[in-house]
């Protein structure tokens, strides 16, 4: 399924993506996981190598909260990205559905693409978590070294050689922003397939439906607009879409954990409220290519990052052995 209710504009001619392979020419069809640290990057390169705003992308760490699927086909190779939310610590039961995420893409992958922020050095904690996630695969893994545009030289080579004496796998260093060395990573990649036919037409770019990016780009709006807890306390999910309209009716639910943050989202007499509306709605029209209504609901939902049921509701899986 693409993520958008009009598909024809969005083959991403740059990349030749709607072409089909040649008869005569085996095709190739793998996962690639992007697995990291939070705020690496991946969600970044994801829309760069995609070449569309699927994963919402902030200043803030942490703003991936569950697996996102780009897609992206090149003559006769597809690529299934698994975007996947941060290797981190858990404190809470959304941030366990959230690592756990992580870990089953990397189970799934075919092929691994780490992607490591060069801007601060490897730590012992950073090294830790990234080879604790890594046991999870017996795919190979490749290494992404991102923000190369900004980080000091030394910090890059030092990862360069972490990657090499921890791993023994290959790096290539990139910018996402930019797209500095992207083209080259993905030409590696491309290689790295195994044989096998398309699992998905060669002109879808993601498999999620389209509800879910819309929900997303409002919870993207919530993370630049507002500080502290907030951003982390609200979930977005969409109860009424009615696309055969002109506009595009939408209604969505927006949860917070306490009333008080309520108040904050609305604002005073609605002042905030409209701001996210207004922001949101102009993104969400340019993502479907249609006029929207954008109809916000926000309601407490008490402590919901660690109510297994509330969880389950809003679309996320917990690991199967988390007893929680």
């Amino acid at each position: 399924m693409t993520p958008s209710n009009d598909t024809e504009d969005r083959s991403n001619e740059e990349h030749s993506k709607s072409e089909p392979a040649a008869l005569n020419q085996a095709t190739r069809t793998g996962y690639v996981a992007l697995v990291g640290r939070p705020n690496a990057g991946k969600s970044t390169l994801l829309n760069c190598l995609i070449g569309e705003h699927l994963s919402i992308v902030t200043p803030k760490a942490q703003t991936t909260w569950q697996r996102v699927t780009g897609l992206l086909t090149i003559e006769q190779d597809q690529l299934i990205f698994l975007d996947t939310p941060g290797i981190l610590e858990t404190r809470d039961l959304l941030q366990r559905a959230m690592l756990g995420a992580a870990l089953e893409a990397l189970q799934e992958a075919d092929v691994v693409l780490l992607v490591i922020d060069t801007q601060r050095p490897p730590t012992d904690r950073d090294a830790e978590r990234i080879l604790s996630a890594l046991k999870e695969t017996s795919a190979p893994v490749l290494a992404a070294l991102n923000k190369v545009d900004e980080a000091p030289l030394p910090v890059v080579e030092a990862w360069d050689s972490w990657v090499e004496s921890e791993l023994g796998a290959p790096t290539y260093r990139i910018s996402a922003l930019t797209g500095e060395g992207t083209d080259e990573l993905l030409g590696v990649l491309r290689e790295r397939l195994p044989e096998g036919p398309f699992l998905y037409p060669a002109d879808e770019i993601a498999s999620d439906p389209v509800r879910f990016f819309v929900a997303e780009l409002v919870r993207e709006t919530i993370f630049e607009q507002f500080r502290q807890e907030i951003p982390y306390s609200v979930f977005c999910q969409v109860v009424e879409f009615r696309e055969s309209q002109d506009p595009v009716y939408i209604q969505m639910n927006v949860y917070v954990e306490r009333k008080s943050q309520k108040g904050m989202l609305i604002g005073k007499n609605g002042t905030a409220i409209r701001a996210l509306g207004e922001v949101s709605r102009q993104k969400i029209e340019t993502f479907l290519g249609q006029s929207v209504y954008l109809d916000l609901w926000v309601k407490p939902l008490r402590a919901w990052r660690k109510n297994r049921a509330y969880l389950g509701d809003l679309g996320f899986r917990l690991p199967p052995d988390d007893d929680t």
